[in-house]
């Protein structure tokens, strides 16, 4: 008889999907007639925040956002709850506009930040971790520059935040803290008095996103909490630490458990414009004199350190690539004894860690991923055998508790905005018929802990998201997603609004939005689908390199195949009445359709990029066109347009063809891409007498986020939809 064998099971545990709070309240109040949402709706909902666990795993602090549609803001508010039940409370020391709340590790004190003082400053508060109170709130620092993203050391004694500071004033030390500080107030005053308001650029990356980056710097500080005394960790560094990432904020550092080390993200190439080469370094905390260290080897992107509770590994999110800022996220470990990093996933797992949190005994990482439209949660030992345990929906904010056997995490699904829910987990062996051997696996249960929005989705009538898979013109497998009207007949023909996702290296699924929202676009008599073509993330890295080089080749192809076999295979759809509606690479593909097809009744092109080459002189991130379009435009002068990516696929080549109805948006304070470009579309659209209007926003980047701007915004595109559809239902 062979021996024995013990082994991890790849199989996927078999768990319970937690229904939707939207499904929980709506079931409870079947007898209550339910509507469809309106955007008014959409602005009441409570809009969670960061969280935090208490060290005990007893208390849960998070922030919660609520938006006044009339005086235009956004408010965020502090919130305490117990763990083991009851409800949400006000956090009795915080102030509307406090945020960013962190337990202290022996659970005696709560930091948070707050510009109550005038300034944004860390402040700290005494924590009864008996009844959850807390009292006696203390300004930690005065910096003039301020404070953002603090984070506690692990022996309680010390915070680490970032500030912005000219790098070439004095340094900020805790033995002399005025020098530096006076430095910098005396230079934001010069700035702000000086009626000149002309700039002299020498470097690129001049501006970025929606704002001009100017001369300061983000820079780390260590305060002692006894002193409140801030040193500069990253001194006359003229970069920022951490870099701008969009894969999360936060300081992009971590403490090693003994307090004595930080691990910190910079990007230390020349040019970051035209990089996105960020390393993993380390610093030794207790020699002020001490330099960082370099640890990671990647020529990609390296962020997001975190140590093994008992302090011998360090781990990361690492890509392999240079210069490519979508390359798939592999979560690596770090040995700090034998200084060797070990990629710790198999190539199986081909999707993107999202973010990852150690679990108690230092063995098991438990980690997020990219996956078909979800982004489940997974468990991973250190040689990489792994389960996936809850697979329903959008998980993030990891927290394990209670020694390891339960996670508290931020669950958002389509039909639902962010809730925090409770997941217990636990192993259990079991014979694996035919063998003489058995497999540890994995069972989970989710509870609800957070209820913000129950009261108000159980009034809404917001229909479940169906998918469904197709075959592109090179039998790819692609998939789709579909949402019903409200109060949907099958008898009935539908219009339909054809969403396109930016990115291009992003992906539609099982999440909810407040700027591209799909339940409000099917609120008002709509069928909406979404597909995720090539590029889109979710469906391993091969599928996400489908678009590079081939903006309008086979991503476009899969929408238009999806399509078709949306027409084919669900006979309410009224394929006579369809808009297409995109922003970013969705506000490119928009006009790339423009001159390619004539099948849909009007177009939304937001933020999109028309001409190529008059983009990349006019964006920031050169990384990103470089590599989408294999170099600089000049490489290709003098080449065939088919050999030129820039022109080959550039929307403004085709304009001869446009011809159907189109709505342009774009904001002033878009460099990512700059309004020019939607100059450029509409003074084209118009010129060709294209029936087109333009949405202009001179307060607005990339996104529209101000409040009253987004209900223009809604209005606007809902508005120009239905009068292209000229919606009548039958």
């Amino acid at each position: 008889m062979r021996r024995p064998t013990f082994v991890l099971s790849l199989a996927l545990a078999s768990v319970l999907a937690l229904p939707s709070a939207a499904q929980t309240a709506q079931t409870a109040q079947t007898t209550l007639a339910r509507r469809p949402m309106t955007f008014e709706d959409m602005m009441q909902m409570k809009r969670l925040g960061e969280t935090a666990v208490s060290s005990d795993g007893r208390w849960l602090a998070y922030s919660v956002t609520t938006v006044n549609l009339e005086q235009n803001t956004k408010t965020a508010e502090l919130y305490i709850q117990f763990v083991g039940g009851g409800d949400s409370k006000p956090l009795p020391v915080a102030q509307p506009g406090d945020h960013g709340p962190q337990f202290s590790p022996d659970s005696k004190h709560i930091l948070f930040l707050s510009g109550r003082s005038g300034s944004e400053q860390v402040w700290v508060a005494d924590f009864n971790s008996s009844d959850g109170t807390a009292s006696n709130p203390k300004k930690l620092t005065s910096i003039s520059t301020e404070a953002d993203n603090a984070i506690w050391s692990p022996d309680s004694h010390s915070v680490v935040f970032t500030s912005n500071v000219y790098p070439d004033c004095p340094p900020i030390t805790a033995t002399d803290a005025a020098t530096g500080d006076k430095c910098n107030v005396d230079r934001d005053a010069a700035l702000a008095s000086n009626k000149v308001k002309a700039q002299i650029f020498t470097h690129l990356l001049y501006r970025h996103w929606d704002h001009y980056t100017g001369s300061k710097r983000s820079h780390l500080f260590l305060a002692s909490v006894e002193s409140g005394s801030p040193r500069d960790l990253t001194p006359n560094d003229p970069r920022d630490v951490p870099p701008f990432s969009l894969e999360g904020g936060g300081c992009g550092c971590a403490f090693s458990p003994d307090s004595k080390e930080l691990a910190f993200t910079e990007n230390l190439d020349e040019e970051p414009a035209t990089s996105v080469n960020a390393d993993i370094f380390t610093l030794d905390l207790s020699d002020p004199a001490a330099k960082p260290q370099k640890v990671s080897t990647s020529p990609g992107g390296d962020f997001n350190p975190a140590y093994s509770p008992d302090g011998s590994y360090l781990a990361w999110r690492s890509q392999a690539r240079a210069g490519y800022e979508s390359d798939r996220f592999r979560l690596v470990n770090y040995d700090r004894k034998t200084r060797k990093t070990k990629d710790l996933l198999p190539a199986i797992l081909d999707n993107w860690v999202e973010e990852f949190a150690w679990a108690p005994d230092s063995k098991s990482i438990l980690f997020t991923e990219d996956k078909r439209g979800e982004t489940p949660i997974f468990i991973t030992n250190l040689n990489g055998v792994f389960h996936e345990f809850a697979y329903k929906g959008d998980f993030s904010d990891l927290h394990p508790v209670d020694g390891g056997k339960a996670l508290l995490v931020t669950s958002v699904q389509v039909q639902q905005p962010a809730e925090i829910i409770r997941i217990e987990y636990t192993w259990y062996t079991k014979a694996v018929p035919g063998y003489d051997l058995v497999s540890n696996d994995l069972s989970a249960k989710m509870y609800p802990i957070s209820h913000l929005n129950d009261a108000l989705l159980a009034q809404l009538d917001l229909p479940a998201m169906e998918s469904f898979w197709f075959s592109a013109t090179d039998h790819t497998d692609v998939k789709g997603f579909l949402i019903k009207p409200p109060e949907f007949e099958p008898a009935k023909k539908y219009p339909l609004k054809f969403l396109i996702h930016g990115g291009p290296q992003g992906a539609w699924g099982d999440s909810w939005s407040y700027r591209w929202n799909a339940e409000l676009f099917a609120a008002n008599g709509y069928v909406v689908v979404m597909i995720d073509p090539r590029g889109s993330t979710g469906f391993g890295q091969t599928f996400v390199d489908g678009v590079n080089g081939d903006w309008g080749g086979k991503p476009y192809t899969d929408l238009m195949t999806g399509l078709d076999y949306v027409e084919q295979h669900y006979p309410f759809i009224d394929r006579t009445r369809e808009c297409a509606l995109g922003a970013s690479y969705g506000g490119y593909m928009a006009n790339w359709i423009l001159g390619h097809t004539n099948r849909f009744k009007c177009i939304v092109s937001h933020d999109g990029m028309f001409n190529p080459e008059s983009a990349y002189g006019s964006t920031e991130e050169l990384w990103f066109n470089e590599w989408e379009f294999k170099g600089k435009p000049w490489d290709y002068y003098g080449k065939p347009d088919a050999e030129n990516p820039f022109r080959k696929w550039s929307p403004a080549l085709s304009a001869k063809n446009f011809k159907t109805p189109t709505l342009v948006i774009h904001g002033q304070l878009d460099y990512r891409l700059d309004v020019s470009e939607g100059f450029q579309l509409f003074t084209t659209l118009q010129r060709l007498k294209v029936p087109s209007k333009m949405l202009y926003f001179p307060d607005e980047g990339h996104w529209v986020l101000k409040p009253q701007n987004s209900r223009l915004w809604y209005k606007t595109v809902n508005d120009w939809v239905d009068q292209w559809t000229a919606q009548s239902f039958q």
